[in-house]
């Protein structure tokens, strides 16, 4: 099966970079000091505007966590990116029509729903779906 990106159910950004450090505090205080990326509780939010929907606001999360976290299992890899999704039930449903090995869990927050996948090395995605402005 294709993936049909001509219907709602599609990844529309990049919603954060996550990965893992020994020491997480000392390595996000080197990419502010040394790269200018500033720290922040969950690390620094770029944001920016949707191309095609540019009254829309979108934000990207660069965290580093450490490494003994367990946000990432049951994957092995020290990273995780979150993709941004127009509608998660709709991309869920395209997903499980593929084939996509998928998290029963699910997330509701004021801030969005989550869901997670893996891809065929294991590696856990984190699907986000923001809450309408």
């Amino acid at each position: 099966m294709t993936f049909d990106n001509s219907t709602p159910g599609r990844i529309v950004g990049i919603g954060g970079i996550f990965f893992k450090s020994p020491d997480h505090k000392g390595l996000q205080s080197w990419y502010g000091e040394k790269l200018g990326i500033p720290s922040g509780p969950h690390g620094p939010m770029f944001h920016w505007r949707d191309h095609a929907e540019p009254e829309t606001e979108r934000l990207t999360v660069w965290s580093v966590f450490p490494a003994a976290s367990t946000y990432f299992n049951p994957s092995g890899a020290s990273f995780m990116v979150n993709y941004i999704v127009d509608d998660i039930d709709a991309f869920l449903g395209k997903c499980e029509a593929g084939g996509v090995s998928m998290d029963a869990k699910r997330e509701d927050h004021e801030y969005g729903r989550f869901a997670w996948i893996f891809d065929p090395d294991g590696n856990k995605i984190e699907l986000w779906q923001a809450p309408k402005a």
